[in-house]
């Protein structure tokens, strides 16, 4: 048994099934080098007709009397090595008398690193993307990109405790286990409920964006089109008191989205509108090439006031810091869904730095444009105060090239919102019920509920800035800078390796994610 002590990667799990006539037990380990290994002749490929031989049936029964030792997790009654296969083999044994291996892994595919970093970059590029310019304007030009950098880092880091979570824990195969899981093992009941409801504060929050976004690109859409049919160019020509009346971005299409929306949230499946993921990748590189061409043609128009504001520019370093800090947090959020991206990297040794790149292409990208959008909005005429949570408000409606941009983050939006509310659904009525789909009227009730968020938002508080940062920051309180920095400490704890360095280090991780809420509500 100092083999199994010795070897702190060996993991060993056993499966009993007792149904009808088949009682199978499988067995997988993960371990460098095991002397015993069972010959091919003793495995049926093909023939169930065949016998395993005798040392095959000794191997099962000493794998059963093991396993049932190890139910108490008492390590020092774990099988030894020279009991368990070999590690890349999985046998099946049946109290039938024959063996079958088992091929072809977890059946998971994987991907090679660029897809996986690209993949990442993909899914965190959002509605955040749109409300860059604006945080910089908040906090001033310099310290804006200051704080992009330092919250790129953080957050990449607590990121990355998110990701060696499961492999901290030991004695239990944590293989197929997510952050919630890892955050029940640690605090119990109480972890497991509010790793769910700060998930579901930003899933909900990125619902109601998506709300007011959608309401805002429908009516540009439809105020592009209006007046270049009826050839209206300062839109007060024609019947527009009427089409005002009924084409209203607080007043009216909030409620018209309902129509389009409420019963594509009660689909049971949502596989048919995740093939229009893609569109999310081609959304964001228009508006980096539109961004480019603004930017060509407008040219930069930067003063550097440090502490005190002009007419037309704002000071380089601004209170009002904290607003961008609640709206990276979102920007940067993958914590809840990292472990899940991870699992399907070809090479699992590269995950810190194919982790690491993501990261830093997402970065480069809010830099490239946030940066462009400030520096080349005229200034003068006009104030860098009057940038828009939404950059692309800044543009008339009359602009094709926004206009192209408009539509596609509509149609792309109209695609994604259906998936978000999708993952609410499993998420929360799985905990609740059981059930993904625990009935019509349950699921009815839940999306009625979260689509009046939307529309109340939509129609009383369209400021997508202020929303992304609130949900931004509430979220990431507890899954980018609590739990993780609390779970890293707890197991460092346990293992007798917390020093007063990286307690500190951690506990002042856990005061910033308490200080960027506060901030919202205080600055």
């Amino acid at each position: 048994m100092t083999n199994a002590l010795g070897n702190h990667h060996n993991l060993q799990y056993t499966l009993h099934f007792s149904q009808c006539l088949l009682n199978i037990s499988i067995v997988k380990v993960v371990s460098s080098q095991m002397p015993f290994h069972v010959e091919p002749r003793n495995i049926v490929e093909d023939t169930p007709s065949e016998r395993v031989t005798a040392e095959a049936a000794v191997l099962s029964s000493r794998v059963h009397y093991y396993g049932r030792l190890t139910a108490s997790a008492d390590r020092l009654l774990s099988p030894p090595d020279h009991v368990i296969p070999c590690p890349e083999e999985i046998y099946v044994y049946s109290p039938l008398g024959t063996a079958f291996k088992v091929t072809g892994g977890d059946g998971v595919s994987k991907n090679p690193s660029i897809i996986t970093i690209f993949a990442i970059w993909n899914t965190m590029m959002g509605t955040s993307i749109l409300s860059i310019p604006w945080g910089i304007k908040q906090s001033g030009f310099t310290l804006g990109i200051i704080i992009l950098i330092l919250m790129g880092l953080l957050t990449l880091y607590c990121c990355l405790r998110v990701l060696k979570s499961p492999k901290s824990i030991p004695y239990i195969d944590t293989s197929d286990w997510e952050f919630p899981d890892v955050c029940k093992y640690y605090f119990g009941t109480f972890g497991q409920w509010s790793s769910l409801l700060f998930s579901m504060v930003s899933l909900i929050g990125a619902m109601v964006v998506y709300w007011v976004l959608m309401s805002n690109f429908l009516f540009n859409t439809g105020k592009f089109i209006y007046n270049y049919a009826y050839n209206v160019s300062d839109g007060r020509n024609g019947n527009t008191d009427l089409f005002d009346r009924w084409w209203s971005k607080t007043n009216t299409i909030p409620f018209y989205l309902i129509i389009l929306l409420l019963p594509l949230l009660n689909f049971r499946s949502a596989s048919f509108f995740a093939r229009f993921t893609f569109l999310g990748t081609i959304s964001v590189v228009y508006l980096i090439i539109l961004v480019t061409m603004k930017a060509v043609r407008l040219g930069f128009h930067l003063e550097f006031h440090w502490f005190d504001s002009s007419e037309f520019f704002v000071p380089e370093f601004r209170l009002l810091c904290p607003q961008l800090t609640g709206v990276l947090t979102l920007a940067f959020f993958i914590h809840n869904c990292v472990i899940t991206l991870m699992k399907s990297n070809k090479h699992q040794e590269n995950n810190v730095r194919d982790l690491s790149l993501a990261y830093l292409l997402v970065g480069l990208t809010y830099l490239y444009v946030g940066v462009l959008i400030f520096a080349t909005f005229p200034s003068p005429p006009l104030s860098k105060d009057c940038i828009e949570p939404n950059f692309l408000d800044n543009f008339p409606s009359s602009d094709i090239l926004v206009f192209v941009a408009r539509t596609c983050l509509l149609f792309q939006m109209t695609t994604v919102y259906p998936l978000l509310g999708y993952l609410v659904r499993v998420q929360m009525m799985s905990q609740i019920f059981g059930k993904h789909y625990p009935g019509f009227f349950h699921v009815l009730t839940l999306n009625i509920i979260i689509v009046a968020a939307g529309v109340c938002m939509a129609r009383f508080y369209p400021n997508i800035g202020s929303i992304i940062r609130y949900s931004g920051a509430t979220c990431g309180l507890a899954l980018v800078f609590v739990f993780p920095s609390l779970i890293h400490m707890m197991s460092l704890k346990r293992r007798g390796e917390l020093g007063w360095p990286s307690g500190l280090f951690h506990s002042l991780l856990i005061v910033l994610g308490v200080a960027n809420v506060a901030g919202q509500f205080f600055m």
